[in-house]
């Protein structure tokens, strides 16, 4: 298994964006902006409204209470089949290309690779992932936020606070049936013996990273789709970057990608080989400089 784990593990992928120089924004750049929200999308024409009106309220609201608070939103389009684009490009209307962009991947990267440009393209001292659907009340940004500066000093200004629903774990069990109960022990099981120990809810959407750890966590990330999240907080406990947990709030939203047996199969496989090309070498760390 190892010997497969190293043999097919593919090079890390390079981003035009990583290394672009010129006018466009760019993650090894000085920040200019508070704020950045990188809201990966596939086929979300549906609920991706509500998610951004909600967070555009809050933020317009933060931002006329503080002058000196500014932000931007990313909506990133994984090659989706719908109108996601369009529905995406109305906000950058009403709020300007400015505070609202979008950009259009012509082909579906999946998740990761979907945040993972959205984050190279960022202005923000901090990045917050958020996921479309709106899942995560977004004002609880707030309570991130705390969790980030409870982390100070952070070691070269690197730190990330994750949003959790780790709290709510008894009542979703109570709603799920045996088997989806089991795969998700199986899945933390795989998690926790694998790769992270420390964080008890991986996959929550609501993550917020400093620049300085967005820059060495998403140069470094290979993996794409669901398990994603995994491999980047380990990067992170490789790296020595604090990580916050805290408890935010989560309402299940219909239309969810996740295909229960197969998606949870894919990321646990995904688990193992992350810990073995790691651990073989097929995968290194590499430490970016920022401009």
């Amino acid at each position: 298994i190892c010997a497969i784990a190293h043999v097919t593990a593919k090079a890390m992928p390079h981003e035009d964006a990583e290394c672009r120089k010129g006018s466009a924004p760019n993650i090894h750049d000085p920040a200019t902006r508070e704020l950045s929200v990188v809201v990966p999308s596939y086929n979300e024409e549906n609920r991706l409204p509500l998610m951004m009106d909600e967070a555009l309220d809050y933020l317009e609201k933060r931002q006329k209470q503080d002058s000196s608070f500014s932000y931007e939103v990313i909506v990133v389009n994984d090659g989706s089949k719908d109108q996601t684009a369009k529905v995406a490009k109305e906000y950058c209307k009403k709020y300007g290309s400015d505070k609202v962009r979008v950009i259009s991947l012509e082909k579906n990267q999946g998740k990761g690779g979907a945040v993972r440009t959205g984050v190279f393209s960022s202005r923000g001292k901090t990045i917050l992932m958020a996921d479309a659907d709106g899942a995560t009340k977004f004002a609880d940004i707030e309570k991130v936020e705390e969790g980030l500066k409870n982390l100070q000093p952070w070691p070269e200004g690197m730190a990330i606070s994750c949003g959790s629903r780790a709290h709510l774990e008894k009542d979703s069990i109570a709603k799920r049936s045996y088997f989806r109960t089991l795969l998700m022990y199986g899945f933390h099981f795989l998690v926790w013996f694998l790769c992270v120990k420390e964080i008890r809810d991986t996959q929550c959407g609501f993550k917020l990273l400093t620049r300085e750890a967005a820059l060495q966590t998403f140069s470094n990330l290979h993996i794409e789709r669901w398990a994603f999240d995994v491999e980047l907080l380990y990067i992170a406990q490789r790296l020595k970057i604090p990580i916050a947990e805290v408890a935010v709030n989560w309402t299940e939203i219909e239309g969810s990608k996740l295909v229960p047996f197969w998606s949870w199969l894919q990321m646990g496989r995904d688990l193992l080989f992350i810990r073995l090309r790691y651990m073989t070498g097929a995968w290194k760390l590499e430490a970016k400089k920022c401009n």
